[in-house]
């Protein structure tokens, strides 16, 4: 392992990264070994680390996913650096009038270190050597940390001036044949000064977003003039090109009265939003002549919005419900990746964690039922059951007394269950008024593993009737590499058929998961098949399946398959 030094470039920050030292891990015991790197023999870390300069974006590469094309993402490359930076030292014990950040802020700001990013200055990027191994400071841990501790007026008034950069494209050159002066990072810096310079009265008394909004754009002006716009963080470091200029955007920016901006937001800001609500709502907009007019129209925004607010928060939980699985079946999981995700779930959504940590553990099982019990299976389970004790001293008893792989293997299974029925009993609990989720699938699928099948067939058939009508049924089961150890050779065979004929299907989650619906409607009637029931119970099964494959979209084609295929063993039987 190689440990980087950040060496200051001429530019303010900017720097160069030599490898210093050089670790080498002891086979014995574990720890490490270190060897200074001689400084004529040091090599830089080069920032290149993308071929197809089409889809860069400064230091970002641009992604779009063919299934979710709106889902554009920016991914940086970039480098940890786990201490507070030299560059910026002053930041944290400078004078501050008005006590913003509090010291809780400070202490976690600095204490998540900083980022190196791949990318050189724009006047160095044509220079040979400079072009490739220069790296820009950044703190956007820093400033996730500080925005996340605005007042609500402070964080509406930069979503404000976001949209009104956007829109009015001030980060755009006039003609597109040099480099614009502005960018969006000049706006969260506008934002961050205010936010320590300003009081908290400023902000608070005589609440008006159009007259704050107008000060700020009016201060940017004042830099532009001045072309002087100072890093938040690094002392002596001007954000503005001075060899860049735009006349036109300084003049735009100090024409800028309450009046206008007052037009602009309803035009173009509290409009846009109306738009995208029912026509009973956006058709108010067409007479906003009086303050009372305006005032109606705003509040049934408000209103609708609040209204569906769940809704849209339930989607991006089904969309991560998906997605977890796919990243941990592409990686093999250690103790510190499983650490950190776990961490950092938690920071987005606690009950994250009860799923990470479920799919830990059918990861770990997955690798002892092949290559047995290692000790870097026993850190992950140490990590995954670190907070609760009790649970952790079981797994570790089991390991010392040497049972053997398979009772190994189906207790932790087990506690996986139990972590994704906790997860489940959360999502009904938070999410019940937008969407119908059953709570006991996976307690239902583990009964049918251990043929316990009277059990299995008592909880799908509670399942059955929940979902059967459901209007919203998002909640699927993955069938990666974790899950399959769950499901019996009819489902892993027509998985596998259905990837061998379609390759493309592997890419998309809504083809490899099998519905909440469909998994119970499979396990109702295996164990009514294996229990020998009347066949009267079975021809009623076939009409909840004729239910269940109108109710699934013709893209859900592992869900289609297994109704097709526990509707030919039924009426098998029936007849």
């Amino acid at each position: 392992m190689y440990v980087f030094e950040i060496i200051d470039s001429h530019l303010p920050g900017y720097v160069y990264l030599p490898a210093r030292y050089l670790l080498t891990q002891r086979i014995d015991d574990g720890k490490y070994e270190y060897i200074e790197i001689d400084e004529d023999e040091r090599l830089h870390l080069s920032n290149n680390t993308s071929t197809d300069r089409r889809d860069i974006h400064g230091p970002a590469a641009i992604t779009r996913p063919s299934k979710y094309p709106l889902l554009c993402t920016d991914n940086v490359h970039c480098l940890h650096c786990l201490s507070w930076p030299s560059q910026a030292a002053d930041w944290p014990t400078r004078h501050r009038n008005y006590g913003w950040p509090d010291s809780a802020t400070l202490e976690r700001v600095v204490n998540n270190g900083c980022d190196v990013v791949g990318v050189a200055h724009r006047q160095c990027r044509e220079h040979k050597v400079m072009g490739e191994f220069q790296w820009r400071l950044s703190f956007s841990r820093a400033e996730i940390v500080q925005i996340n501790s605005w007042m609500p007026v402070q964080q509406i008034a930069y979503h404000i001036l976001r949209v009104f950069v956007k829109t009015e494209r001030l980060t755009e050159s006039v003609d597109n044949s040099e480099p614009a002066i502005m960018s969006n990072y000049h706006f969260k810096t506008l934002m961050l000064w205010a936010c320590e310079l300003k009081p908290r009265s400023w902000w608070t008394e005589n609440l008006d977003l159009v007259r704050i909004s107008a000060e700020l754009l009016n201060t940017l002006s004042v830099s532009l003039n001045d072309t002087r716009c100072p890093h938040y963080f690094i002392n002596n470091c001007n954000l503005l090109d001075t060899s860049l200029s735009d006349a036109a955007v300084t003049s735009k920016l100090m024409s800028i009265d309450e009046t206008y901006l007052s037009m602009w937001l309803i035009n173009n800001y509290i409009g846009r939003c109306a738009q995208l609500c029912p026509s009973y709502i956006s058709r108010l907009f067409y007479d906003v002549t009086t303050g009372m007019k305006l005032q109606k129209a705003v509040s049934e925004i408000v209103r609708w919005r609040l209204d569906n607010s769940l809704s849209d928060k339930w989607k991006a939980v089904e969309f991560a419900e998906v997605s977890i699985p796919l990243h941990v079946c592409n990686v093999l999981l250690t103790a510190r990746s499983c650490a950190y995700g776990m961490n950092e779930l938690t920071k987005i959504d606690e009950r994250f964690s009860f799923y990470f940590s479920a799919l830990a553990l059918l990861h770990v099982t997955y690798r002892i039922s092949r290559n047995g019990l290692s000790d870097d299976l026993l850190d992950i389970l140490s990590t995954v059951h670190g907070r609760n004790f009790s649970q952790c001293y079981s797994v570790f008893s089991i390991c010392k007394t040497e049972l053997n792989t398979s009772e190994l293997v189906e207790l932790l299974q087990k506690s996986a269950v139990e972590h994704l029925t906790t997860y489940r009993q959360r999502m009904a609990r938070d999410f019940a008024s937008v969407a119908t989720i059953v709570t006991k699938d996976y307690e239902a699928l583990y009964a049918y593993k251990h043929g316990d099948y009277q059990r299995c067939l008592q909880l799908t058939r509670e399942n059955v009737r929940m979902l059967l009508y459901a209007v919203y049924m998002p909640c699927s089961v993955p069938t990666c590499r974790e899950f399959i150890q769950f499901l019996d050779d009819d489902i892993v065979s027509l998985t596998a058929l259905m990837l061998m004929v379609n390759r493309e299907c592997s890419r998309f989650s809504d083809c490899t998961c099998i519905s909440q619906l469909t998994l119970s409607l499979y396990l109702m009637t295996q164990c009514q098949l294996k229990l020998h029931h009347l066949v009267t119970s079975l021809a009623q099964t076939l009409d909840y399946i004729k239910v269940a494959q109108s109710t699934h979209p013709a893209y859900r084609t592992l869900d289609h398959l297994t109704l097709k295929l526990i509707d030919c063993k039924a009426r098998r039987t029936s007849y």
